[in-house]
């Protein structure tokens, strides 16, 4: 078991399943100061950012990633928060890993809201309550790829799906729209039986691949310089006082 590791994680993999690819300590989705909080209580070689908080308290900083970063700690991320974190952390020595951290590189203006899904509180297990649109749109273009939809029927469904809001946003919200906006019936039912076994699941993808890579190298406290020098703001301690983590932090810093 990878004592050292820590890794956080929700609705993309339950930590049962997650387990069976990373022996590690799993926490629930990352939100402001749990970073600071995991290094404080975990003293980690490595951290892994899967999923995090939107909505419900305020997402983790990128501040407290480049903190834990300066003080000799890797940061991998992947799939949903991780994902974007890496993509706009990598000049500053992140890692990122898998497609959908690639295509947040290649195109950052990239709405956030695309990996983003709604979910279940902790207490029930993080589970996800909705797709993402990311997922969305990979599912229909393998759809229209293997012949079940016809191209137009794909852009219309992007389209739409892209118009709901991410808390709401799933096939079964899609289709509902789809029904009353457009005439292609008979193919959306055949779409709507092809996805029990057709759909994509790239946050799910890319979260066991970055697992998989872990469990398979050799990884220690970071050696090397890092691209950049930390500086510990009064705008990055406000925000750990926001977040109940300050006294944390400052003890740290000693």
């Amino acid at each position: 078991m990878r004592d050292d590791f820590v890794v956080f994680l929700g609705p993309t993999l339950s930590a049962t399943e997650a387990r069976k690819y990373l022996k590690a300590t799993y926490l629930p989705p990352v939100g402001c100061g749990d970073v600071v909080r995991a290094v404080a209580d975990y003293a980690p070689s490595a951290i892994v950012l899967i999923d995090g908080v939107f909505a419900q308290r305020p997402a983790v900083r990128h501040q407290e990633i480049l903190w834990a970063m300066a003080r000799g700690v890797r940061i991998y991320g992947a799939a949903s928060i991780g994902a974007l974190r890496a993509a706009e952390l990598t000049p500053q020595g992140m890692l990122g890993h898998g497609l959908i951290y690639r295509w947040y590189r290649r195109h950052p203006l990239t709405d956030d809201a695309d990996v983003t899904v709604p979910m279940a509180p902790v207490e029930l297990g993080s589970r996800a309550l909705g797709d993402t649109l990311i997922d969305i749109r990979l599912s229909l273009k393998k759809a229209e790829r293997v012949g079940v939809i016809e191209r137009r029927l794909r852009h219309q469904l992007e389209f739409l799906a892209r118009s709901l809001h991410f808390s709401e946003r799933s096939f079964a919200r899609l289709f509902a729209a789809a029904e009353n906006n457009l005439s292609a019936v008979d193919q959306i039912a055949v779409l709507k039986a092809w996805l029990k076994a057709g759909a994509i699941n790239q946050k799910r993808t890319d979260a066991v691949n970055l697992l998989r890579y872990l469990a398979d190298h050799k990884i220690n406290c970071l050696k090397e310089p890092l691209s950049f020098e930390f500086e510990l703001t009064e705008s990055f301690a406000n925000d750990m006082e926001y977040c109940g983590m300050l006294e944390t932090l400052l003890s740290e810093c000693q």
